[in-house]
Order: structure tokens, then sequence, then C-alpha cells
């Protein structure tokens, strides 16, 4: 084919806040580069560069799109082997095809030691053909739980920027908004409900690190939204890293700061949802070693109950807290919002589809928050919905 090469820039990037040229290619960040320099932690580093809600889009003639790719996979000793990471290529707003890259650098972690290697590997390039004939606009949607470094888009006509003419909704959250244990990067509940709601996602959740660090406000303050909803509190059980004393002046000043540059934007506080291990029980959380040795992937809380009424943070505790802050805080911001997680997912629902491995919901119940946060946040009177004419 006539092969057409177009520079991967901000202008056909979106979902990110930061291109790194590397050695191979370029390399999509969720933190801005400032934001990077103020943490010294590897989840935090892997999760930035796991490109949840990150997609190449354009609108081009095209039949024929190839995107060469390093992706970085991970693999857990004595566990079994995580599916690769999915492409999900969607043409006007449709899912139209779906590529695995097989190649690539590969993590490999022991999760009884902390150790970790990482063997060096080969791009791959995903080949998609027979897409419509005519002008069409192309999303390719990165793998939402793999670091991917992109080598080179190539194409056999030419493409070009698509400009954003739709309300952008950020949402800042850990694991489950960040997308785990969602089969493919738009079946993450937070890229289904931009999808039903025709507005532009930035995902801002990350896996295992959202812990009110000043650089999220910031960042969130900085980025112009719409619609903004932060997700709270389970990270900071699953570490230990606060007491109910000092989580409390966080979240204030965490929605301070977004207040900053947002003063009257809608915003939305999420609480955790249902998670039986966390409800009444603190962190930290660790892996249970039990069922690592029986090959199996398990979380399990190591925290001591009796030392709740001390300070220490459970999700009941957490949720209590921040509908309370909340309601005080929207006595002088009306647009200012509670959402409490269970209701998005909750014992009933834990009945039917228990959580995977005791933290984190399946791709069906992915589907599930998803439908249940445009009823309550976009739907009449909704804290998303448009305003009244």
């Amino acid at each position: 084919m006539t092969t057409i090469s177009t520079p991967i820039t901000t202008d056909i990037v979106r979902g990110a806040f930061d291109l790194e040229q590397t050695g191979r290619g370029t390399l999509p960040h969720r933190l801005p580069a400032w934001a990077r320099t103020q943490y010294d932690d590897g989840q935090m580093s892997m999760v930035d560069t796991q490109p949840s809600g990150v997609r190449l889009v354009f609108r081009t003639d095209a039949t024929v799109v190839e995107l060469e790719t390093v992706p970085t996979k991970r693999d857990y000793i004595g566990a079994p082997p995580r599916p690769d990471g999915v492409y999900d290529v969607v043409v006007d707003g449709n899912l139209f095809a779906q590529r695995t890259a097989q190649g690539g650098d590969v993590i490999t972690i022991d999760l009884a030691t902390g150790a970790t290697e990482t063997t060096a590997g080969h791009p791959e390039t995903l080949r998609v053909d027979g897409l419509p004939a005519g002008p069409k606009v192309v999303e390719i949607w990165l793998p939402h739980d793999e670091t991917t470094e992109l080598v080179a888009l190539r194409t056999n006509s030419s493409v070009e920027a698509v400009p954003i003419d739709r309300p952008v909704w950020l949402h800042h959250g850990s694991s489950i908004s960040h997308g785990s244990n969602a089969t493919h990067p738009t079946g993450t509940w937070p890229a289904l409900v931009a999808a039903a709601n025709d507005v532009e996602l930035i995902n801002f959740g990350f896996g295992g690190s959202a812990y009110l660090q000043p650089f999220f406000a910031r960042t969130i303050r900085d980025t112009p939204a719409d619609l903004i909803s932060v997700k709270l509190g389970i990270n900071i059980v699953n570490s230990d890293s606060l007491r109910l004393r000092s989580f409390t002046p966080a979240v204030h000043g965490f929605l301070d700061t977004i207040r900053d540059g947002h003063p009257d934007t809608p915003l939305l506080v999420v609480s955790p949802i249902l998670c039986p291990i966390h409800e009444d029980t603190p962190g930290p959380t660790g892996w249970d070693l039990s069922a690592l040795a029986a090959g199996e992937l398990r979380f399990a809380a190591t925290g001591n109950p009796d030392e709740v009424a001390a300070g220490k943070l459970t999700l009941s505790v957490i949720r209590t807290e921040l509908a309370r802050i909340v309601t005080q805080r929207a006595l002088t911001d009306p647009n200012l919002h509670y959402l409490d997680g269970r209701e998005l997912y909750g014992e009933a629902d834990n009945l039917n589809a228990p959580l995977l491995d005791d933290l984190h919901p399946d791709a069906a119940t992915h589907e599930l928050m998803a439908s249940r946060f445009t009823d309550h946040a976009f739907g009449p009177k909704g804290p998303f919905s448009p305003p009244e004419s």
C-alpha cells in the first residue's frame, strides 16, 4: 500500500498529559512531567504509563491503519499468565476491531519478595484493514493496563486532527476507575460512561495509587474540564496511609485545590464501592498467601478492627466522613455533590457477582457500574445533567 507515516503528537493523542520521547518511540504519560518529579514510587510510575483512556484520534479516508508499538507485559511468578493488553479500534463511535501485541518488554515480578526483573523485547506492528471507505473518525484506544510505547502510525491515506467539540469529563480514582479486570480499554466503566453520554474522557484513575496526593489535585485544578468526579478512599485503606484526623483535612485540601481552578464546575465526590474485606477491617491490604500458593491472586485485610476507635480507617468510616464533608461544604458550594459508592456496587451485587480477587469487580460489573453512574450523574436533575433552559 501507499504508506503515509504520521508523527504521534499531542494533536492526535487524547487522555495523556505528556508524551515522552524515548529511544524507541513515544511514551504517553497520564501525569505531567512536573508531577512525576514529586514521588519515588514504582507502582505510581507503572500506572502513570499504563494508558487507561489514552487514544489516538484522527479523521481519515484510510482503509488500512498500522500502529507499531512496544508493550510492557507483567509476569507474576506463581500466578496465572496475564492476558495481553487489548487495542480497541473505534470507527465513528463504534467498535470496529481489536488487536493485541505479543512482543515487547516483560517485567517478571516476585510477589513474595517484591523483586523484579525486566527483559527487553521488540516492537510489533498491529494492522487493521478493511476500514470503511470515505472520511471517518478513527480512534485507537491503547491497552488500559499495559504500558505502551508508540513507535509509528502508518495509513494508506492522510490523517488530520479532530477538534474536541463536546464536554470534557475528568474522573479521578484508583484501580477500579483505572479499569482493573475490565477486558478491553473501552470496557472500563469510565469509558462506558463517556460513550453513553457523549463526553470527552480524561481517565485520571491510578491503580493502587490514589492517596489524595497534592499533585493530583493540582493537575485537576489546571486541566480544562466541564465535569469532574473524584472517587476517594480505597487506596488509603489499602495502604493504611492516613488516620481519620489527617484524612479529613487532606480531603478538604484536595477539594480546595480543585476549586481554585474550577470554582463552579460540577464536582462529584464518590466514596468506595462495597469491598467486604475492608468494610469494618482497616488496612493495610496484603496478598492472600494461601491463595498465592494455589496459583491465585487474592487480597486480604491485615488490620485490626479494634484500632478503628483510635482513628484507623475502614470503608465504613470513610463513607461517613466523606458524606459529612460534602454536606458541610455544599452549604456554600451548590455544585458539589456526593455519591455513596455502594449505589454503584453494593451488598446485593456482591452476592451475585463477588469481587474476583476480593478487591476488584469483573468486566460485567464495570458495565453495571457505568449504567448506574450514568443514571445518577447524567440522569434528570443529576449533577452532570445539562442545565434546564
